[in-house]
């Protein structure tokens, strides 16, 4: 059970500087720099990390290619590859409280979600894709009778990864468990400012049986090693979740290089629609509360955009800041504290930037809308909610990333779906009614990977998840996402 005691135990220690991971061992950039890490509790420096260049990244690359292409792995049995898998997501558990509350120290998620969502559930991952592997059956085509037309699920290679500082454990297990899983070897690029979490899963990897150089990961700057990771010829496709300006440059490198396939999750600005005919208001307004401020709204799928109909939007709008202003925000590693940090001064300093300029073009500030703790030397933000934002405004249109939400009323359905579908962006969604009928019409008409209705986040590894539209394309989660990580290769066999 998770204690106060028990956190507080860890709060403290010492981290110390971290290596990259290449060829089953921590070691330190080939030029020696290191970068340091800040800490968005109290804006100090927590550890240093060291400072990948391009020849750091070639290394790992070097190490992943030779890996995959003797067979270590990639032609190990796959009831083999299981048990290696299995064994990391109990390690992971084992080691949850003090993966979890390292990665709150690095980014600010509170420790009772990051417990959760952060090390819990890479665990559960880990094994959810070890226990499928050795599920995936190939295909006997139907072919003439002198013909045998084999489908076989072939491992690509090597599968470079870029993932995002918000929750670093459970992205990054997203696309490790599945590319492993599928015979691939990987090199993993996390973001700078979350490193730290990543790292120690590497460690655990090989305690768990992955052979040397299966997994590699070097850290740094995004426009030095990242950048390396995907123009080299040696990596076969490239995995991301982050912005889209920086998806962008992943498909431009794509194309000066080796044609390397690019899955991105970019990101949204996603609407969260109540209707007059919610079956319970109150929850609908306590869920989706929840849906936009926890982790300080530092979430892809975050319901950042509430479209609720004008007939109930005063009282909807009222309820929606009661709870905002009742959230306790505070140190991310104190129990009572229901939503942490942001992740950075920058972050903070942008999402107050949105307020401005929000109330520039003729939005009301409901609630919120400063900078709160500053005497902690940490990054806090009030939950901030503005209404009477129009479709054209830029907090209508662009994401956000922090503790802010926008209003807008609609009057009819018809108008709902308009206003849902006005962005580039298409991630998520939710559309809260008891009319079933309207509520599969939602569903059909909202252009988004995911709709929740009547409720807002949870879903668990049984569904994918991905975007459509500037939000990305492709899937983590479920059996889906293991389709990223093979080729069909067809056998055509005259009898």
């Amino acid at each position: 059970m998770l204690t106060q005691d028990k956190i507080d135990a860890l709060r403290n220690t010492t981290i110390p500087p971290q290596g990259h991971f290449i060829d089953g061992q921590p070691v330190p950039a080939m030029a020696g720099g290191t970068l340091d890490v800040l800490s968005p509790i109290d804006g100090q420096v927590l550890t240093q990390i060291a400072e990948g260049r391009p020849e750091d990244m070639e290394r790992a690359i070097a190490s992943a290619r030779a890996a995959f292409e003797d067979g270590r792995w990639s032609r190990m049995p796959p009831a083999a590859r299981k048990k290696v898998l299995m064994r990391l997501g109990d390690l992971i558990e084992d080691r949850a409280l003090d993966l979890a509350v390292r990665g709150v120290r690095d980014n600010g998620t509170e420790i009772t979600m990051a417990i959760k969502a952060e090390a819990l559930s890479a665990a559960q991952t880990f094994r959810y894709y070890g226990e499928a592997i050795d599920k995936i059956y190939g295909q006997v085509a139907p072919t003439a009778d002198n013909v045998l037309g084999l489908v076989h699920h072939a491992p690509i290679g090597v599968v470079g990864a870029i993932v995002p500082w918000n929750f670093p454990l459970m992205i990054g297990s997203w696309k490790i468990a599945p590319a492993l899983a599928a015979g691939n070897s990987i090199v993993l690029k996390p973001a700078e400012s979350a490193s730290l979490s990543l790292l120690a899963i590497a460690e655990l990897a090989v305690e768990a049986g992955l052979p040397e150089g299966v997994f590699n990961v070097v850290t740094g700057k995004g426009s030095v090693v990242g950048e390396t990771l995907a123009l080299s010829m040696d990596v076969d496709i490239m995995v991301f979740t982050g912005s889209g300006a920086t998806g962008r440059r992943l498909l431009e490198y794509s194309a000066r290089s080796n044609l390397k396939r690019c899955y991105l999750e970019l990101g949204g600005k996603s609407p969260n629609i109540i209707f007059n005919d919610a079956p319970d208001l109150a929850q609908a307004a306590k869920v989706s509360a929840a849906g936009i401020f926890r982790n300080s709204g530092q979430v892809c799928v975050a319901g950042s955009r509430l479209l609720v109909q004008e007939d109930i939007a005063e009282d909807f709008v009222a309820e929606m800041a009661r709870h905002a202003e009742a959230f306790e925000v505070g140190n991310p590693l104190d129990m009572t504290s229901q939503i942490g940090a942001v992740h950075s001064l920058s972050e903070l300093e942008a999402n107050l930037d949105f307020v401005t300029r929000a109330t520039a073009e003729g939005a009301a500030c409901r609630t919120g809308g400063a900078r709160i703790l500053a005497d902690t030397g940490g990054y806090y933000m009030q939950p901030t909610i503005m209404t009477g934002v129009k479709p054209d405004n830029d907090l209508f249109q662009n994401e956000v990333f922090g503790p802010v939400l926008s209003v807008t009323t609609f009057r009819d359905e018809a108008e709902a779906v308009q206003l849902a579908n006005a962005t580039v962006y298409g991630l998520a969604a939710g559309v809260w009614t008891a009319n079933l009928s309207r509520a599969h019409r939602m569903v059909d008409r909202i252009r988004a990977g995911v709709v929740h209705v009547n409720t807002y986040g949870g879903s668990d590894l049984t569904v994918p998840l991905g975007g459509v539209r500037q939000s990305g394309n492709g899937h983590d989660k479920s059996l889906h996402a293991l389709e990223k990580y093979f080729d069909l290769k067809s056998a055509w066999i005259q009898l």
